[in-house]
């Protein structure tokens, strides 16, 4: 299997894969550099895949590097987590989340219900990158992620806390109160996410990010180098 490992220097951070004639993709434009025989291969999209594309932020391209050798991906204020894909799994990850995986991980797209994602401020069409097999997958994270586990219940958060989540919960959208107290609350809808299954969560960004972008008001999507 390729080795994910997250480097941090000079409080940035940067994805690492050591692969040994294997295969893994990224995200378009996440390359920084590479050591050793890798070869890179841009595969042409599907039409279904172009016109998913229209509706999210999701990249359509992910180049798939093959060989052996060292790939490093460009480094960023914000931070990477590297979850393990079981077999069992079907993994739900919030737009602009994924960053790079093993080849072996098939990835797929994901709507979420036209009404639900509506009132929760994503629009009719909400469409979300899926990942099932086995192996690693490195995510876009603004700070520590962390697993929960929900057993038939509700995982209720204010905001986009929820980074990405197993099949068993779905996601709606509810008010913070009964109407009209709602209107008073002070809270605006929640999202919630309902069943059994697992969410990874960051509850709290990275201090050098949240200072970034309350001094430019400016996301950082990746990287401050491309």
């Amino acid at each position: 299997m390729a080795e994910f490992t997250i480097r941090e220097v000079e409080g940035m951070r940067q994805v690492r894969m050591n692969i040994e004639d294997e295969m893994v993709r990224a995200r378009r434009g996440a390359l920084s550099n590479m050591r050793g025989d890798i070869r890179l291969t841009p595969r042409i999209p599907a039409f279904g895949d172009v016109f998913r594309a229209m509706f999210t932020k999701e990249a359509r391209i992910r180049p798939y590097y093959t060989g052996t050798g060292s790939i490093m991906l460009q480094p960023s204020l914000g931070g990477y987590h590297v979850l393990d894909v079981l077999k069992e799994d079907h993994w739900i990850l919030e737009p602009g989340v994924y960053w790079a995986s093993e080849g072996s991980l098939k990835l797929g797209l994901h709507r979420e219900p036209m009404w639900s994602s509506l009132w929760a401020g994503d629009g009719f069409f909400s469409w979300k990158t899926t990942i099932q097999g086995h192996g690693e997958v490195a995510i876009n994270t603004p700070g520590p992620v962390e697993t929960v586990e929900v057993e038939d219940g509700d995982l209720k958060v204010q905001g986009r806390l929820v980074l990405g989540r197993t099949s068993g919960l779905k996601f709606s959208s509810r008010r913070s109160a009964s109407f009209p107290r709602n209107l008073i609350s002070g809270q605006k809808r929640l999202r919630v996410f309902s069943g059994t299954g697992k969410a990874l969560v960051c509850w709290t960004p990275y201090w050098n990010q949240h200072m970034y972008q309350r001094m430019t008001g400016e996301t950082i999507d990746g990287s401050l180098f491309e």
